[in-house]
């Protein structure tokens, strides 16, 4: 029987993401664990010419971004079995909202894909690596290959 009993997976809708899914459940394959997914749209600020914030993303962008997310994951969550109730989208910081999310819902267990390429990040991406330094569950940082 697993010791995770909500799993968290953080799904970025990259080439890789079946990869990351099968990770996750893979490691609950006997257990009755709860799959939630999430995916953070990053909030970029705009800047004037002095890199100074004037204003988050155009909100009409933000706005689609938002629904192309929960398109995307609605259609991830249908193939894997996982209900509406359980994915969030969000706009934001992932490393921080991924956090959040699994806080707010009792997570034990953060997945996430990595495939950083200097320093700390040729280890772990900078959203990996956020992930596992702010979380207070457990965090599976799949290693992703690329083809």
């Amino acid at each position: 029987m697993s010791i995770y009993k909500h799993i968290l997976i953080a799904a970025d809708f990259s080439d890789h993401t079946d990869q990351v899914m099968q990770r996750a459940l893979a490691l609950a394959e006997s257990a009755k664990s709860q799959f939630c997914l999430c995916h953070i749209v990053e909030d970029f600020p705009l800047t004037d010419f002095a890199y100074e914030p004037m204003i988050s993303v155009d909100l009409d962008m933000r706005d689609s971004l938002l629904d192309a997310g929960r398109q995307q994951l609605a259609s991830l969550g249908e193939k894997y079995h996982i209900p509406a109730d359980y994915q969030w989208v969000e706009s934001g910081s992932p490393g921080r909202d991924i956090v959040r999310i699994a806080d707010e819902h009792n997570v034990d267990l953060i997945v996430v894909g990595s495939h950083g390429r200097h320093g700390i990040k040729m280890l772990l991406g900078s959203t990996a690596n956020a992930i596992l330094h702010h979380a207070h569950c457990d965090v599976l940082a799949v290693r992703l290959q690329d083809d």
